[in-house]
């Protein structure tokens, strides 16, 4: 797929002449910056680089993938071209099945070495990097694979892992490389998302590239993130009090280790507010991480329950018409109407409202967590599948070790968007509701004129949902409560870190992975 039709247009160079030094093949994958990245170190030091992105059509016709997620990808290749330009690198993109593209490169430029960073992406990607592996085996192709955040690879035991990953942390960020050499090698166009066949309308969207992650972690760490730890529960003062960087470090455009580090370094002597803020940003930082080595140690997370009591629970084929009305915000329930239309229109949601919509999915609405999972993989420009799937577990009550949350929308309605100004932005419908009634309008005396008619009328009465549901989680969990299954649970993937006690619910270490 090539030509200008089919979107952005990069520079042409001449294929590499065969009297040249063999080059050394540089995958870009989620790692879209040319700072403090190992790989392209590496890769300078063993010789010229060819530096390779591709856009692999099968990854983008996935049941969790969007045409949001590609549009943010296009506007971060775009800065990643042009940062590479400026060391006197090209980048060159192919588009087609992985293996199949770096074989064509291996035999039209002789290449014997392939360098990458680790990815732990979800089962497809793990799946190409699998093959991926056997080529490179086949070809005598040596591959080295460079770490780029907290999470380890064949991990024996989380005993050490928090050491581990605070080492990784703590070592200098990698400063640009200076000297490298370039494989000048003609590369395709960027696809169109149209191309791809993904239409995904997202007005709001974040967007991509190297300056934007820069721009967004330093307006958070200088001014926005002073109200952080006490503004990340409200979807509307979260929108600005959250860094905002999840996005940039799904794609790679930020290093992990940059915002550690730059988030530490950040003005002190602020007031105790300042202080809190940044603590819980370095907590969620380090939670992001932990729970990326959960599917990192176990892969079948994203399509098995934790653990395997939890199968069957629900039904595997879900109400077709629950599920249309949550994933398009017509459950008749306004606060969670009002967050998941904010989502489809931007992109993003803070994290307690993530929780509370997968909640609602799967207590109140009973739908299994393989259903309404990839909706808001494909929702989220975000999506970061080691956070995604434990997440979306975690929240359905699948895992068998986490404390079972179910969620009143009502009372998160109260508590989150008492004033209303959230929801009726988002579920304007609701505009001639009194304040008091707002996140229960079946309450109010006009409801008959309005439910049913210009909004639906709830589809779940809330309060017996969560009651049947409670009822038949708890029965599960007492069939396997200390079991050995249960036990390997919690050896594998619990955290080894004592939690404190939070002082509010904004401070639960379970629920705080506001980015």
């Amino acid at each position: 797929m090539s030509g200008a039709a089919m979107g952005v247009s990069f520079a042409r160079r001449a294929p590499i002449s065969p009297d040249m030094e063999r080059p050394i093949l540089l995958w870009f994958k989620r790692d879209l910056r040319v700072q403090d990245h190992c790989a392209l170190v590496h890769a300078s030091r063993l010789g010229p680089i060819l530096a390779v992105y591709v856009v692999e059509p099968e990854f983008w016709a996935g049941t969790d993938a969007s045409g949001r997620q590609y549009a943010f990808l296009r506007e971060s290749l775009e800065s990643l071209r042009d940062d590479l330009a400026r060391l006197g690198l090209g980048l060159v993109v192919r588009v087609g099945d992985a293996v199949a593209v770096l074989e064509a490169l291996r035999a039209a430029h002789r290449v014997t070495h392939l360098v990458s960073h680790e990815e732990t992406g979800n089962r497809w990607s793990d799946a190409r990097d699998r093959r991926v592996a056997d080529w490179a085996r086949g070809q005598g192709v040596e591959w080295h694979e460079m770490p780029q955040s907290g999470v380890v690879r064949r991990l024996c035991s989380r005993d050490d892992w928090q050491g581990r990953r605070d080492a990784f942390m703590g070592a200098p960020v990698i400063g640009t490389v200076q000297g490298a050499r370039g494989a000048a090698v003609v590369s395709d166009d960027v696809p169109t998302p149209e191309a791809l066949g993904l239409s995904d309308p997202c007005p709001l969207r974040q967007k991509g590239g190297r300056r934007a992650a820069q721009r967004a972690l330093d307006s958070f760490l200088t001014t926005r993130g002073e109200t952080y730890q006490r503004a990340m529960s409200s979807p509307l003062a979260g929108a600005r009090a959250c860094s905002r960087i999840s996005p940039h470090l799904a794609f790679g455009t930020l290093s992990m280790r940059e915002a550690v580090q730059l988030g530490a370094a950040a003005p002190g002597g602020r007031g105790p507010d300042w202080a809190r803020a940044m603590r819980s940003f370095q907590a969620r930082l380090a939670w992001r991480d932990h729970f990326m080595q959960k599917l990192e140690d176990e892969p079948e997370i994203e399509r098995r329950c934790l653990h395997p009591a939890y199968e069957g629970l629900r039904p595997r084929v879900p109400d077709a018409a629950r599920l249309a009305a949550w994933s398009q915000g017509e459950t008749g329930l306004p606060f969670v109407d009002a967050c998941m239309r904010a989502l489809i229109a931007t992109g993003w949601l803070n994290f307690r409202m993530r929780a509370m919509v997968m909640a609602v999915a799967s207590y109140h609405l009973w739908l299994d967590w393989r259903s309404t999972g990839p909706v808001l993989a494909r929702y989220f420009t975000d999506y970061e599948p080691g956070i995604h799937w434990p997440q979306v577990q975690m929240q359905s009550g699948t895992t068998g070790m986490n404390t079972i949350r179910i969620y009143n929308p009502v009372k998160q309605g109260l508590d989150q968007d008492r004033g209303g100004e959230f929801t009726r932005r988002w579920v304007p419908e609701l505009s001639s509701v009194p304040d008091e009634h707002l996140h229960r309008p079946w309450a109010w005396s006009g409801a008959a004129a309005l439910l049913g008619r210009a909004y639906p009328a709830p589809i779940v009465d809330p309060v017996a949902a969560a009651r049947a549901a409670r009822e038949a989680v708890w029965a599960c969990r007492r069939t396997h409560r200390g079991d050995a299954e249960t036990a390997r649970i919690v050896t594998r993937h619990a955290s080894r870190k004592r939690p404190r006690r939070a002082k509010s619910k904004a401070e639960d270490v379970q629920l705080s992975l506001d980015l």
